[in-house]
């Protein structure tokens, strides 16, 4: 298995370099990648920027805005948090499945006194009833990508006022707030592993999940970026990381909203009518999905804004490709609702 350790503290460069690495055939799957980067804000693919992100404080306090290409929800992450990616051929990585390509990291955790991580719901790994991981994927091209965070020293009260986490998505979880669910695990790992620098602790891990006693018994597997390679990457950077458009897109007038948090994940439909027809759609949300929740928005305009008219139009869809693990009658069911 290959490894890569990006140097960058830039969200937008490490991002950027996923997407690269990703696609790239010169790689040898599996691959991890490993990264930490400045405060930071990363909302998933099909979320509205502007509704989960206090953007005041983000201004002020110099937060990096901006978006993936994978589902889910939005994640704070800053110089005390570490991401980790996997990458793996698709026919060997079930989509959905976060808890087998999380499966190196929680084995290195436990191996490192954190014996009561599990994987929870969609896509959280939580210790003592509390999450210190999110995670997200990605599959095109017949490879399947998965990357997380792993709170290890991360300021829990910037958490708590960077984002705006809706409230019918805690309340779901039986909690007050979103700093009271989620924790650093730092405190549950045995004493060697406390104290430590976020890189020292990146390495700790690096070590336990190839189980070597020194990075240089893996030097092997270590990627090396190319000067092709680091063109290629500032010019994903260009067009998608610090691109206004894909990071906070261009929203129109809504005259209809229809929202409802299921269990696997929060659907936010947008819609703009007039002369009652469906002049455009605009879907939201921390949902995962296989395929582009455009082609469902695409596929409701200039359609009858009507109950039945909508059903039909939504029953021609296989709408588990979009929301996965969402019913496709509750997805209809909302989506078709009238206000």
């Amino acid at each position: 298995m290959q490894y890569y350790i990006m140097k960058s503290r830039d969200i937008r460069d490490n991002l950027a370099t996923e997407q690269y690495l990703m696609n790239s055939p010169k790689i040898k799957l599996p691959m991890m990648l490993f990264y930490i980067e400045k405060p930071c804000i990363i909302v998933g693919r099909n979320q509205n920027t502007v509704e989960e992100i206090n953007q005041a404080y983000c201004q002020e306090h110099d937060i990096t805005v901006t978006r993936r290409l994978s589902g889910g929800g939005a994640m704070y992450q800053d110089l005390g948090n570490l991401c980790f990616s996997m990458i793996m051929p698709a026919d060997q990585a079930r989509f959905g499945n976060f808890a087998q390509l999380v499966q190196p990291v929680l084995l290195a955790l436990h191996r490192m006194g954190a014996k009561k991580a599990t994987v929870t719901g969609r896509n959280d790994i939580e210790i003592a009833g509390k999450k210190f991981s999110g995670n997200s994927m990605y599959t095109r091209q017949g490879r399947t990508f998965s990357h997380g965070t792993l709170m290890y020293r991360v300021d829990t009260t910037a958490v708590a006022q960077a984002l705006r986490v809706p409230h019918d998505k805690i309340a779901s979880k039986g909690i007050k707030s979103v700093r009271s669910r989620v924790t650093n695990i730092e405190p549950y790992l045995d004493r060697q592993y406390r104290g430590l620098s976020t890189d020292q602790f990146r390495d700790e891990l690096v070590k336990q999940i190839w189980q070597v006693g020194d990075l240089g018994q893996i030097k092997k597997a270590a990627y090396e970026l190319s000067a092709a390679d680091r063109n290629a990457i500032a010019e994903l950077r260009r067009r998608f990381y610090d691109n206004w458009d894909w990071v906070y897109g261009r929203s129109p007038m809504f005259t209809v909203q229809k929202r409802r948090h299921f269990t696997a994940g929060t659907i936010d439909a947008r819609f703009l009518v007039e002369d009652g027809y469906i002049q455009s759609v605009k879907i939201y949300g921390d949902f995962f999905g296989t395929r582009d929740v455009v082609e469902v928005a695409e596929a409701l305009k200039d359609v009858p804004y009507q109950p039945a008219a909508i059903s039909r139009t939504l029953q021609q869809l296989k709408l588990n490709d979009y929301f996965m693990g969402i019913p496709q009658n509750e997805v209809i069911e909302l989506l078709a609702q009238q206000h």
